[in-house]
């Protein structure tokens, strides 16, 4: 059975890779949502897979890391397009939270990425293809 919660943060973020001429390439920022998603079996005792309130917990620091900053200063989002967003809070969620099994983020409410681990996802080339095939 899956769970699923959501979480938002607001945060600045430019992409240092893109021409100058792109409009990512220039400062902004996002009220970015992240859904967590846990895969599990039923506790038949207990009635659920996990107490959410332990997802609440594991995301925090999480949280606090990314909420209102800008993400280019955080060690390991000097690049921080939605992938590596994914990727980053994935490699820090999941020792926390064995369950995991996928991490949406998305920028806006018509843009997201869905990272489901190494195995089961690209590579975080997309990004760089999707900056050069859309030019928005």
């Amino acid at each position: 059975m899956e769970l699923r919660k959501t979480f938002q943060f607001e945060a600045a973020h430019l992409l240092p890779r893109l021409p100058k001429s792109h409009k990512c390439r220039r400062l902004h920022g996002h009220s970015f949502k992240v859904e967590i998603v846990v895969d599990g079996e039923l506790d038949a005792r207990l009635g659920w897979v996990m107490d959410y309130a332990d997802m609440s917990k594991a995301f925090k620091p999480i949280w606090e890391r990314l909420d209102h900053r800008y993400l280019n200063e955080i060690a390991g989002l000097e690049n921080p397009t939605s992938e590596n967003i994914a990727i980053w809070i994935w490699n820090k969620l999941k020792p926390r939270l064995a369950l995991l099994t996928e991490v949406t983020v998305a920028e806006t409410c018509t843009a997201k990425c869905v990272y489901r681990g190494l195995e089961r996802s690209r590579t975080d080339d997309s990004a760089a293809k999707r900056h050069k095939t859309h030019k928005n």
